[in-house]
């Protein structure tokens, strides 16, 4: 009985160790992707900003590899980012950010004057987008 209750504490304790943080809670993913959003977001909504398509994929790309990097297999990170409860969260979050920024991002004016903001501030966001 001692040994198989020896081998059940050590199974539990090896799973428990390898228990990954899920990638919503990995800032060097989820922090990325909200930003990649925002700036697909302004794009699509924004008459005067265009999205930087082939540096956007160049960097999601990179963000997948990062994530393999972190041990996350391909699987996983499909998961993350075609969870609909995950793409409602990321939108919640990015309408915070743009609300932050006094800004409503229901309306296509103010997704532009935040585009155009980020193109000057040469944040990542703006890193991803080129005005027309």
């Amino acid at each position: 009985m001692r040994p198989m209750i020896a081998a059940i504490v050590g199974l539990t304790l090896a799973t428990a160790a390898e228990a990954k943080t899920p990638l919503r809670d990995v800032p060097a993913i989820d922090d990325r992707m909200l930003s990649v959003a925002l700036a697909l977001e302004i794009s699509e909504k924004c008459g005067e900003i265009d999205a930087r398509t082939l540096k956007g994929l160049n960097y999601l790309w990179s963000l997948k590899r990062k994530a393999n990097a972190l041990g996350y297999s391909d699987d996983e990170i499909n998961t993350y980012r075609k969870s609909p409860e995950e793409k409602a969260r990321i939108r919640s979050k990015g309408e915070t950010y743009v609300k932050s920024k006094g800004l409503n991002p229901n309306r296509a004016q103010d997704l532009c004057k935040l585009g155009h903001a980020e193109i000057a501030q040469g944040s990542l966001i703006g890193s991803l987008l080129k005005a027309k």
